[in-house]
């Protein structure tokens, strides 16, 4: 059997999601972490930490960030240039300030991807904006990116047969 069953140059091929941060409800960091996941390709089947075979993700509404509790006031970031006394540190809001929300998310997805060769380039396809507005719109095809608690949270509010439309529509009818 060969092993290259599945390998298809059409699974390889990259999707455009985006991610509305600002009406995101979840925090900075879970976000974060389902962002790599897609950036890392780990949604797909043909996964293997070796190739690249992730997913473009375009975020917009980055000044809205939620972070729970004092983190926008003490967490701190910080910079070296090498050089004796160059350790510059910066507060999540003085950098939100000066480099805009999504740096900061720019970041925490940085800091979720592997640390490897292709850390730059998986980085690379995060198109990250403060604003709502962004010159990608021609190329996305999935409007959010869902985690699998969702996805089982939405498939049972909706019916995904038939019989089950029927027992809706039954249950219904016998309340009236």
């Amino acid at each position: 059997m060969s092993s290259t069953i599945g390998r298809t140059s059409l699974a390889y091929t990259r999707t455009w999601y985006y991610v509305d941060v600002g009406s995101d409800p979840r925090a900075l960091g879970r976000l974060a972490s389902s962002i790599a996941i897609t950036l890392m390709g780990k949604h797909k089947p043909i996964y293997d930490p070796s190739t690249d075979c992730g997913d473009y993700v375009v975020a917009v509404g980055c000044h809205d960030i939620l972070t729970t509790g004092k983190k926008r006031f003490q967490k701190k970031y910080y910079s070296h240039s090498t050089r004796p006394g160059s350790l510059k540190e910066l507060t999540m809001d003085r950098m939100m300030a000066k480099f805009g929300g999504a740096e900061i998310l720019r970041k925490a997805v940085s800091g979720m991807l592997p640390k490897n060769k292709l850390r730059d380039v998986r980085l690379a396809r995060l198109k990250a904006y403060d604003g709502l507005g962004h010159p990608h719109s021609k190329n996305i095809l999935k409007m959010n990116v869902i985690t699998p608690k969702a996805q089982i949270h939405n498939a049972q509010e909706e019916s995904s047969t038939p019989i089950q439309d029927a027992v809706k529509a039954a249950v219904e009818a016998a309340k009236q």
